[in-house]
């Protein structure tokens, strides 16, 4: 008897329309921080059509946190990636680690 495999497929490549969904923001601004941001490097097709990595959405999602949550200007999010990406990364996973936590704290407290 065969045995069955329940594995979720991960999608590779996400279009531009898909990453400015995700950031709730204009496809122009992803489109802006690609070319300011040297960390985001899209696959392109002969089209010029945009493909975005896992990668590319962790690093957006690094941008995201140092420009729109902690209000770098975009050389101070700049530089704060070349200088230290490691300590902005160790940051962002904490403040993700606190928001689920005050989510669930929350919950409980209305479930009281």
């Amino acid at each position: 008897m065969p045995v069955k495999i329940n594995k979720e497929i991960e999608k590779i490549y996400f279009s531009i329309g898909e990453v400015a969904e995700m950031f709730n923001v204009n496809t122009s601004l992803i489109r802006f921080w690609e070319k300011e941001f040297e960390v985001i490097k899209p696959h392109k097709n002969n089209k010029g059509t945009r493909f975005f990595t896992k990668q590319d959405i962790d690093n957006f999602h690094l941008i995201y946190h140092l420009v729109k949550e902690r209000g770098f200007t975009l050389q101070g999010a700049k530089d704060k990636l070349n200088e230290n990406k490691t300590e902005v990364i160790n940051n962002h996973e904490i403040v993700k680690s606190l928001e689920k936590i005050k989510g669930f704290l929350l919950e409980i407290k209305e479930n009281l």
